[in-house]
């Protein structure tokens, strides 16, 4: 497994990467409304990307249609936006995104609340983003891999929750996906993966159902959902491992705002 420790100038772009995907996902998140088809988000999320003269990383990604990967409700991830989904209150939609930006990516995915929706869904939204940050208390040099994949796994776990086992988080760089594959769930007890080092970059994302855990792919073979129909939340970041705490790329202002680097 090659593991690709960054340069201070590849993690300067990563970091301009991370911040101008993060704008757009505070932009793109207030836009929701009900009435909207998905691919109105699309559009408006690529135009987005563009406006900062980046490369959405997903259109064309091994055959993907699109820019934004926007699934909802029992939809996991991979959501190929198209004109005759629209958009309910009440619905909970995952925003999955990535930039290019001078030849860097950054990835990133939060799942948006519709207007008003059930307790259930809202916990859920709450919980799987605090899955990941249970993680981040495990992203420190010297760890290992797993460490951030079993803290994750553990809470979500806790609430009855359905962690995601057939997708994982991934290295990222100058590709969108590198070495190595981060679980979301405890390994075994014998497996702890690779030693985190400073200048790592990866892409951390739970994908957490209310449900069973297991899924299926749809016949446009992109879409994720949950095989009992069940609600899903997505959240992810690019982050860096450092000597310290990991540094957040994709962080947003607002989320910075509300004490997420508190939750670490």
């Amino acid at each position: 497994m090659k593991v690709t420790i960054k340069t201070s100038e590849e993690i300067e772009l990563m970091r301009k990467a991370g911040k101008i995907l993060a704008e757009v996902h505070q932009c793109l998140g207030k836009e929701i409304k009900p009435g909207m088809s998905t691919l109105d988000i699309d559009r408006l999320g690529e135009e987005m990307i563009r406006s900062y003269g980046c490369i959405p990383s997903f259109k064309n990604y091994c055959g993907y249609p699109a820019s934004i990967c926007v699934s909802v409700n029992e939809e996991v991830v991979h959501g190929i936006p198209k004109k005759s989904r629209i958009i309910q209150e009440g619905d909970i939609v995952s925003l999955d995104a990535g930039v290019i930006y001078e030849g860097y990516h950054s990835d990133a995915a939060r799942t948006v609340a519709v207007g008003e929706v059930s307790k259930e869904a809202e916990l859920l939204i709450e919980r799987t983003r605090q899955s990941f940050f249970e993680g981040m208390k495990m992203a420190t040099a010297g760890n290992h891999l797993y460490d951030i994949s079993s803290a994750v796994g553990d809470y979500a776990a806790q609430f009855g929750y359905g962690v995601v086992e057939d997708l994982c988080g991934h290295g990222i760089g100058s590709h969108l996906h590198e070495e190595p594959e981060i679980p979301n769930y405890r390994p075994s007890r014998f497996r702890h993966g690779i030693k985190l080092k400073p200048g790592m970059t990866l892409a951390v994302e739970p994908m957490i159902n209310i449900g069973t855990a297991d899924v299926l792919w749809m016949d446009d073979e992109w879409t994720v959902v949950t095989e009992d129909n069940s609600l899903s939340a997505h959240y992810e970041n690019t982050i860096l491992i450092t000597e310290g705490k990991p540094e957040i790329l994709s962080l947003t202002e607002d989320e910075k705002a509300a004490g997420y680097l508190e939750l670490f």
